[in-house]
């Protein structure tokens, strides 16, 4: 199963203190790119862990891919990398974030 597994971090442009402005995501290939574990990071770089992703919405959508997500076919504002699962398991047992939090180093 771990094959079939990616995982995604995305970078918002920052909108609102409401919102996340670095999202993790452990997406299942193997079940058309659905979640299975999600961690928001807002600006405040207060950490929220999800193991229900799918709880409290209306539609299931799969997360776009990388490569989608990078060409703006989702819209401007996002930036995303593929990262390992050992940085996602790392971010989700200990619910503190060091990291950036916008993709401006990476330009």
């Amino acid at each position: 199963m771990e094959n079939e597994i990616e995982y995604v971090k995305l970078f918002m442009e920052f909108e609102s203190d409401d919102l996340p402005v670095v999202y993790f995501y452990e997406v299942d290939l193997g079940d058309n790119r659905f979640l299975l574990r999600e961690i928001n990071v807002f600006a405040d770089r207060t950490v929220k862990i999800d193991d229900d992703p799918y709880r409290d919405v209306i539609e299931v959508c799969p997360i776009p891919t990388v490569e989608e997500l990078n060409a703006k076919v989702w819209g401007e504002g996002f930036y995303a990398a593929v990262i390992s699962k050992e940085e996602f398991d790392e971010l989700w047992n200990t619910k503190i974030y060091r990291g950036n939090l916008t993709a401006d180093f990476i330009s």
